[in-house]
């Protein structure tokens, strides 16, 4: 009777019984390893992604201060949420007002 198994987990080295090292592994160490796998691998972070991360989970207080003290980055984003906001703020009267506006200086 053949039972199967999923490979998916396995590592490719592992199906054919090398260690990383490249040194062969027994029949019971690779047993061992495909029922109880083991995470081994580390990630490292580079620092261009360490500061998109800090800038995406900024508060709005630390992108005010780095605003006031010249980050540029910070002093567009606050920029465009002022925009953003004011846009929103605008009663649906001014803004038809403001596209008749528009459209009636576009037929000059």
């Amino acid at each position: 009777m053949i039972v199967g198994v999923c490979l998916v987990s396995i590592p490719f080295f592992a199906l054919f019984g090398f260690a990383r090292s490249g040194a062969p592994v027994s029949p019971n160490q690779l047993l061992s390893r495909i029922i109880h796998p083991t995470a081994t691998d580390t990630v490292q972070i580079s620092s261009a992604a360490k500061a998109a991360l800090q800038e995406a989970t900024e508060t709005a207080v630390q992108t005010a201060k780095e605003a006031r003290s010249g980050d540029l980055q910070a002093q567009r984003l606050l920029a465009r949420e002022a925009a953003s906001a004011e846009e929103a703020n605008e009663s649906p009267a001014a803004k038809a007002q403001e596209a008749q506006a528009t459209s009636v200086g576009n037929l000059r």
